[in-house]
């Protein structure tokens, strides 16, 4: 296959939640940019926002999820079948590299039944663990004492039983597709090269891999105005529901509860997800249906939030300290990042009240090291575009060129704890593997009583 180093063939496949679609849909528009020929299968929802930014969509192949033995979805299953399709898109299109989200297996299945360089987009925090940390989406912290890194140390084979589990089901998948078993844990991710799609001062210190690269947040969000604010001159602060989460808005009406009288303004958004009983609004608030966080954020002084990684990271490139209230899945783990790296307090679900509340944010104001640390991030981030470095990574895949050694080892500080509750957070889960640890959350949410299908 030849290929003019100028123009490259790519194809891209993300789940089609936000927080999957819009980090690989800022890389492909990235890659459009630069004059590449890039083909993106997700959700119809996105078909818009895709063909606007340059590329070509394609529908994702959808199949609906069903219970089976011991696993809340057969994933593999669905998996299997999406394959076939998306392979032929793939073989009609001769991709010079195909780039899949973690959650979204079937484009680097095709991509390697068809021969071709395959790269995964983790847009998140890394869920591979390394010597001495706590289980991923736990929501622990790093232990800081010899005797903290003994525990978990001692905890790692018996959690390994899940990997195990999820490579078998892995490799049964492969094997009906016609590829080789894996023998790595996290056979799901690629081994040439695996973008992970966070700040790496949310990252615990560890050795990384060959072909690991933290590049930074991959920020992108559908255009819209901006909304109006509460007039005045007190603090400014954002709730920021999750988009897949929370359908009762707990968050969102605890938080209008407890800030009600407050020495603050309050923007909040129901993110255009239903609100079935009426939400009281509280005179030094507004609520609406949607807000554009790139323009909003850069104004508030703290974004309250579910630790969704999408709208932590975009408020820590903001330069706003977050206020987390971690739900389910990896928004613990998210939660328990911000309160290591010192950008943000954690309250635990299970506390989540008006009061408690109200008191999590006078201290989250009060303490100035959180938007002084916010204010660092937010530099760090318009110094390294991390959707510009992935390009950089996926071009250089399509050359054929050596990626280098990964990312450097980083030797952040320990940060103190910012939580408001030394217990670790409920949002826990039994996982098997990465794609399983997100498919075991989201996928979760996606699937509703009306039979609604998710792409694999």
């Amino acid at each position: 296959m030849s290929a003019r180093p100028d123009r490259f063939r790519f194809f891209l496949g993300a789940f089609g939640e936000p927080g999957h679609a819009f980090p690989m849909l800022a890389l492909g528009a990235r890659l459009a940019a630069r004059g590449h020929e890039v083909t993106f299968e997700t959700w119809s929802r996105w078909a818009q926002h895709v063909e606007a930014a340059g590329m070509r969509f394609v529908s994702a192949p959808e199949y609906p999820l069903f219970p089976g033995e011991g696993e809340p979805f057969e994933m593999y299953e669905a998996v299997v079948r999406a394959t076939g399709q998306t392979r032929a898109a793939v073989a009609t299109l001769r991709p010079h590299a195909v780039v899949h989200d973690i959650l979204t297996l079937a484009p680097a299945m095709a991509g390697e039944l068809e021969g071709l360089p395959v790269a995964t987009l983790i847009p998140h925090l890394y869920p591979v663990g390394g010597a001495g940390f706590p289980p991923y989406a736990l929501g622990a912290r790093l232990p800081r004492t010899k005797v903290g890194r003994r525990l978990w140390g001692a905890l790692q084979r018996p959690m390994e039983a899940g990997l195990r589990r999820g490579r078998a089901d892995l490799n049964d998948a492969r094997l009906r597709l016609g590829l080789p078993p894996v023998s790595r844990l996290h056979g799901g991710l690629s081994e040439r090269l695996c973008m992970v799609g966070t700040f790496p001062q949310l990252e615990y210190p560890r050795c990384w891999p060959a072909g690991v690269h933290v590049v930074g947040p991959l920020m992108w969000e559908p255009p819209f105005s901006e909304v109006e604010v509460p007039p005045g001159r007190d603090p400014l602060v954002l709730i920021a529901p999750s988009t897949a989460q929370d359908p009762e808005h707990r968050l969102l009406r605890a938080a209008l509860a407890g800030l009600r009288g407050e020495s603050v303004r309050v923007l909040a958004t129901s993110n255009r997800r239903p609100v079935a009983e009426p939400v009281d609004v509280p005179p030094n608030a507004r609520l609406v249906e949607w807000v554009s966080y790139s323009k909003e954020m850069p104004a508030c002084a703290l974004v309250i939030c579910h630790a969704g990684h999408g709208t932590m990271a975009r408020a820590l490139a903001c330069g706003c300290a977050v206020l987390a209230v971690p739900h389910v899945g990896d928004m613990a783990e998210n939660a328990a990042r911000a309160d290591w790296a010192g950008v943000g307090v954690r309250l635990p679900w299970r506390l989540l009240g008006p009061a408690s509340l109200r008191l999590a944010v006078r201290r989250a104001l009060a303490e100035r090291s959180l938007a002084e640390r916010a204010r660092e991030l937010a530099a760090w981030a318009a110094a390294n575009d991390g959707a510009a470095r992935s390009a950089d990574l996926v071009e250089q895949l399509a050359l054929g060129v050596g990626l280098g050694p990964g990312q450097s080892a980083c030797a952040w500080g320990l940060a103190r704890t910012n939580s408001i509750s030394s217990g670790a957070s409920p949002a826990t889960t039994s996982i098997g593997s990465p794609e399983q640890l997100q498919s075991s959350t989201t996928a979760r949410a996606s699937v509703t009583s009306s039979g609604r299908q998710i792409a694999p």
